[in-house]
């Protein structure tokens, strides 16, 4: 999301380019393969300007697999902003999504919101025809539920591969809704419950669980902001790593096995947390980070 220029008309610049280029390969350099998009990222430029980069290397399309994500939609003078999971929507923005991307297939598509309207058996059919029309490999969501992925799943033939949920020690609800679900806590920490059995239902299901927003937006950047900011810190030198690999490796370290999602388009923030992979949090380091971040003793 943090590539392409700004968010309005102006055109992709070669600085743009330039700029995407050294995050790629900064991902590249720490072992990256897999690039998340969206159609609606700087209104479809990110994707735009990673197409410029797969024409200029004819090489970098078999280093990597791409997914990318559709089903938001931005208010017009028409319409409000509203989401749209609709088969006819759905396959119009996957032909958008590989124009921009200069690619003949997705590896995988994410359906990025949950439409109020969505119908299970129309998504499924949408996909099918994608799929047979080689357009796309694999299907999964993002920012759905347990229950909206198993009502999906209903009509699907194929596994859902991937759920992409906003999780980090900056939004917790995820794993707070597993500690708390038994106690007063749970009620008071709004937005939660609806989390409940998510994670495990990723488990058991083979679902790969991907984490938006995984460096929380630099808030633990200052660690004199906050106590959990400053036990990451700590936890930082101990390793001799930075802030932002520890925040890395605490969604590593959870057993879903947690991708997270690198959001930053500076190369030199991206290679900082190539170190992620090497640290091996304790069951004490991980959870003086989460409580620390919770604010509160766990019950």
């Amino acid at each position: 999301m943090a590539l392409g220029g700004d968010w309005g008309d102006s055109p992709i610049s070669e600085a743009d380019i330039a700029q995407a280029h050294a995050a790629v390969e900064a991902a590249l350099d720490i072992g990256i393969k897999l690039f998340d998009h969206a159609d609606i990222y700087r209104r479809g430029k990110a994707e735009a300007v990673f197409g410029e980069l797969l024409k200029r290397d004819a090489g970098l399309r078999g280093r990597i697999r791409l997914q990318s994500k559709c089903g938001i939609r931005f208010a017009d003078d028409a319409n409000v902003g509203r989401y749209d999971l609709s088969a006819t929507h759905i396959e119009r923005s996957v032909d958008g999504i590989l124009k921009r991307l200069s690619v003949e297939r997705l590896d995988i598509l994410l359906l990025h919101r949950p439409d109020a309207l969505m119908e299970p058996a129309e998504i499924a059919h949408a996909f099918g025809r994608l799929k047979a029309a080689g357009k796309v490999g694999h299907l999964g969501v993002s920012n759905m539920h347990a229950g909206q992925m198993r009502w999906l799943q209903t009509a699907l033939n194929e596994p859902l591969v991937v759920n992409q949920l906003e999780l980090s020690l900056a939004k917790l609800d995820a794993i707070d809704v597993g500690t708390t679900f038994n106690d007063p806590q749970a009620a008071t920490r709004p937005g939660g419950i609806a989390w409940a059995g998510t994670l495990e239902y990723a488990q058991q299901h083979g679902v790969q669980l991907q984490a938006w927003g995984a460096l929380a937006q630099g808030r633990f950047n200052d660690p004199a902001a906050s106590a959990a900011a400053q036990a990451v810190h700590e936890i930082a030198e101990a390793h001799r790593t930075t802030a932002n690999a520890v925040l890395l490796a605490w969604l590593l370290r959870h057993p879903a096995g947690i991708q997270p999602v690198i959001g930053s388009g500076n190369a030199e923030r991206i290679r900082a947390c190539g170190d992620a992979v090497r640290i091996q949090l304790s069951r004490d380091e991980w959870y003086r980070l989460y409580v620390a971040a919770r604010g509160q003793a766990l019950p």
